[in-house]
């Protein structure tokens, strides 16, 4: 279902777009009387969706500054203590010694006995 209503947006989107561009295309022959323009049309044709661009371009550009500032320092800060973690890893000796749980010792040492 999801798949289903990202093609549809997409579709509209590009048939919008293809609309737009097809509007925008200069004429052969323009008719004096020709009918009013529609809204979307004055639009297309103003500068009103270039200021739109401009703005969002600014905002976008500050938004992923800041947002690639902020992954750095989240990346410093569990670098640092990932860094923490592993030398507390192996600063540190286990009180458990899960060889000589297992046997593993004991048969060792039996077998440089045997020798």
């Amino acid at each position: 279902m999801a798949q289903f209503i990202f093609t549809s947006v997409l579709m509209v989107s590009l048939s919008l777009v293809l609309y737009l561009m097809a509007r925008a295309l200069p004429r052969i022959v323009e008719e004096p009387h020709a009918e009013k323009q529609g809204l979307l049309d004055r639009w297309a044709h103003s500068q009103f969706p270039e200021k739109v661009d401009l703005a969002l371009n600014g905002f976008l550009l500050k938004f992923l500054r800041k947002l690639k500032v902020s992954l750095l320092k989240l990346d410093n800060t569990l670098s640092k203590h990932l860094q923490k973690v592993r030398t507390d890893e192996h600063g540190k000796q286990s009180a458990i010694d899960f060889k000589e749980i297992a046997g593993q010792n004991k048969e060792s040492e039996n077998d440089s006995q045997d020798l």
